[in-house]
């Protein structure tokens, strides 16, 4: 398949949650072990959304159509539908009920990992797309090639060793296990969700992710979860964040991997913020930085409804001034 006449679409997922109908659904749904304060938090929003959608607009020309998946809600920017339909017209909202055909009885779900694992359900969605956060942004133009060459994915990542086969990740789980620290030891995360999956595929080391828009293909998904319907199972069925649920994009990368259909890069290509407790002129400069740096291709600003007011101000002129 020639690079140039592959046809690719973009799903964000997005969820506001600082609307009070789903923050009370979510408050219903929160069992007594779990934080409520680390739960609603994780589903705050300061509308990064449109400038994420506006930097894919600006900069990857050859996208198609925009998803972004959502709890029955539509972002700030769209909802003046007749304005919207003028200014986005490749951009459209699927409810969570579209995706989750034939698997209503997991919904409502607080959690990304169940509707990242549905994702390929999107009607007329193109083979390959790309998946992004709300809080991802293309910092400078990008290529198809940049995500699919010859139709192969490209894998930005490295391989890395199981966290058991790592010293002092070994040590700091025998330390949990010593205190009974249960909550440590069984705790999701980013890591371990793409380890988990590595695992089961019957890997001994992982590609390891980062924080980048991740080039996928719908026929992966299918094929795989038509085989093994239990395992989409074990990533849909729970509404909160499980130690046993897997990181979907890693599952499509090790398929990938399995069958030499893919690319390795290992430059993520990526200026990552998640601390902002920086001083204003270390975050500006950083800023101005990562426009400077052609080899900078990827921008995630995670955690942006944690950020001191006035360097959230700053954050977001830089923002509108850059994608507007």
């Amino acid at each position: 398949m020639k690079t140039k006449s592959i046809i690719i679409d973009v799903v964000f997922t997005w969820v506001d949650g600082k609307d009070e109908k789903y923050r009370d659904k979510l408050l219903n749904y929160i069992p007594k072990e779990k934080s409520k304060n680390n739960e609603v938090r994780a589903l705050s929003q300061v509308h990064e959304i449109e400038y994420a959608v506006k930097s894919i607009i600006k900069h990857a020309k050859f996208v198609r159509n925009i998803f972004i998946v959502t709890a029955d809600q539509t972002p700030d920017f769209l909802k003046d539908k007749e304005e919207a339909s003028k200014k986005y017209p490749n951009v459209f909202v699927i409810s969570h009920d579209v995706i989750f055909e034939g698997y209503h009885q997991y919904l409502p779900t607080f959690s990304c990992l169940p509707i990242e694992s549905l994702l390929y359900k999107i009607p007329e969605l193109s083979e390959h797309f790309l998946y992004a956060n709300d809080d991802f942004f293309l910092l400078r133009e990008a290529k198809i090639s940049d995500f699919f060459i010859d139709g192969k994915p490209v894998i930005r990542g490295e391989w890395t060793s199981f966290y058991e086969d790592i010293w002092y990740k070994k040590v700091q789980s025998g330390f949990y296990n010593l205190i009974r620290k249960e909550d440590k030891i069984k705790k999701w995360g980013f890591k371990k969700g793409q380890q988990t999956i590595a695992k089961t595929l019957g890997f001994k080391k992982y590609v390891r992710l980062d924080h980048t828009i991740a080039p996928l293909k719908k026929s992966t998904y299918d094929n795989f979860y038509k085989k093994f319907p239990e395992l989409l199972d074990v990533n849909i069925k729970h509404k909160f964040r499980h130690h046993e649920q897997y990181t979907n994009q890693s599952l499509a990368n090790h398929l990938e991997i399995q069958k030499d259909n893919y690319i390795l890069k290992e430059d993520y290509q990526l200026v990552y913020f998640q601390n902002y407790n920086k001083p204003l002129w270390w975050l500006k400069n950083r800023l101005k930085k990562a426009e400077k740096d052609k080899s900078k291709l990827f921008l995630c600003m995670q955690g942006l409804d944690l950020c001191p007011q006035e360097k959230l101000i700053y954050i977001k002129n830089w923002l509108s001034n850059k994608y507007d």
